[in-house]
C-alpha cells in the first residue's frame, strides 16, 4: 500500500472517530473502534485500535471479507475493510492482533435496508472533461473570423519573397552552367 494511501486512510479513520460515536467503552488497556459502528453487509468500515506499542496490527473478524491491515503511530492504529455481503445480522467479534498483545472488540452488523440511503456508484454521467463531456461553445462563439487584411498582407510578401528567391537560384544555376 502507497503511503499517500496510508496517509489518507489514517486521516479518515482520525476524522471519522474524532465526528462518530464510538462502538466500545473507554478501556485503558486499549481497544477497537468500529466505524460506523452498526454497518450493513457490503459496506466498508474504518477500524480503529488503541494500546498497541507496535506501528501495525492485523483485525480480523468472521464479518469481514478480509483481514484489515492497521497502520499508525503512538498507540493508534487505523486501517479500512468490508463488511460480507453474506453475512446475516448479529454482533461479531472483531481480534486486533499486534506486536505485544491483543486487543478485541465487536461489529454489530444491522440487516440490509432495501434501498441504501447513498449510492456506492455516480448514478448519472460525471463531468470529467475531454471528449463528450466538454460544454458545447454558443452559437455566437463557435464562429471563427477569417484570415483579415494583415493575414493577406503577409502572405503576399511571403510569397513574393519566394519568388525572388526562385529567380535568384535559377540565374545562379545558368551562370555556372554555361
Amino acid at each position: 500500500m502507497g503511503q499517500l494511501k496510508v496517509t489518507l486512510c489514517a486521516g479518515f479513520a482520525a476524522v471519522a472517530a474524532t465526528l462518530t460515536p464510538t462502538a466500545y467503552a473507554a478501556n485503558p488497556a486499549g481497544g477497537v473502534a468500529v466505524i460506523p459502528a452498526a454497518p450493513a453487509p457490503g459496506h466498508e468500515v474504518a477500524l480503529e485500535a488503541t494500546g498497541c506499542s507496535g506501528r501495525k496490527a492485523t483485525a480480523e473478524s468472521h464479518a469481514f471479507v478480509s483481514p484489515a491491515h492497521l497502520v499508525g503511530s503512538g498507540g493508534s492504529l487505523s486501517g479500512e475493510t468490508r463488511v460480507r455481503t453474506s453475512i446475516g445480522p448479529g454482533s461479531y467479534e472483531v481480534t486486533v492482533t499486534c506486536a505485544d498483545l491483543e486487543i478485541r472488540g465487536a461489529v454489530e452488523v444491522v440487516a440490509a435496508s432495501a434501498r441504501p440511503s447513498t449510492p456506492e456508484s455516480p448514478v448519472a454521467p460525471v463531468m470529467a472533461g475531454g471528449g463528450g463531456a466538454a460544454p458545447l461553445p454558443a452559437a455566437d462563439e463557435s464562429r471563427v473570423a477569417g484570415p483579415g487584411l494583415a493575414h493577406a498582407v503577409t502572405g503576399l510578401l511571403l510569397a513574393g519573397v519566394a519568388a525572388v528567391a526562385v529567380v535568384l537560384r535559377g540565374t545562379r544555376r545558368r551562370r555556372g552552367t554555361e
